[in-house]
């Protein structure tokens, strides 16, 4: 496969000065964010308190920037492991099942899909769409950051047909909405090039990443 014609391909413009960067504003936030939310808990007009659903969505915010930051810290230290940035660690990727946002090709066999829900949710569905974009069906899951095996069927019990699909993760507190994210899953790496001191993986559906957008890896089953 040749990458420079793999669609929906981006060129490689990271660096570990600028992830570096991007760790230390998240951290700075973090901590802000979490100062803020403690201030607003304590001095709340007690005849006024917080709305729940508001409170439960700045909880869910809360919960997404420190996992983010608990992410980019993972993923430095296993790049850095990996040896990413040279070919002989690069090689290492291929055939490996990589757990990356983006479509993941079926052919078949399960999926396995990792839900990061907000600690606010009660309700968590994941949400199965085509290449064309288009819904073709919704699965309950528990409120855990458990992974989830999709087995390919649709809400009649039919195997869908062998293609693309992307998943979305949509959680919901008392009723309501709190977020919908794109879905992390595993997908099998068939090819790693090194392009200005940066890793690309080519993934089995086509997709391309930079090796540190990549969050998890495992042996393919």
């Amino acid at each position: 496969m040749d990458i420079t014609q793999t669609p929906g391909a981006t060129p490689a413009t990271n660096s570990s000065t600028g992830n570096a960067a991007t760790s230390s504003v998240l951290s700075s936030d973090f901590e802000v964010f979490l100062q803020m939310l403690t201030a607003q808990a304590e001095y709340q007009d007690p005849l006024e308190p917080i709305d729940s659903s508001e409170y439960a969505a700045q909880l869910a915010q809360f919960s997404m920037v420190e996992q983010q930051v608990k992410t980019n810290d993972l993923m430095q230290e296993m790049i850095a492991a990996l040896g990413a940035n040279d070919m002989s660690g690069a090689a290492n990727w291929i055939g490996m099942e990589a757990l990356v946002q983006g479509p993941v090709q079926f052919e078949g066999s399960a999926i396995t899909i990792a839900p990061n829900p907000p600690v606010a949710a009660d309700q968590v569905t994941l949400i199965i769409t085509n290449e064309q974009g288009t819904e073709v069906t919704r699965r309950s899951l528990p409120v855990s950051a458990e992974p989830y095996v999709w087995d390919g069927l649709d809400a009649s019990g039919a195997t869908l047909s062998h293609g693309e699909y992307s998943f979305q993760i949509e959680s919901a507190a008392n009723g309501e909405v709190l977020l919908t994210e794109p879905a992390l899953a595993y997908n099998r790496v068939t090819e790693a090039r090194i392009d200005n001191g940066s890793t690309l993986l080519v993934l089995e559906s086509g997709y391309m990443v930079h090796a540190n957008n990549v969050t998890g890896l495992r042996d393919a089953g």
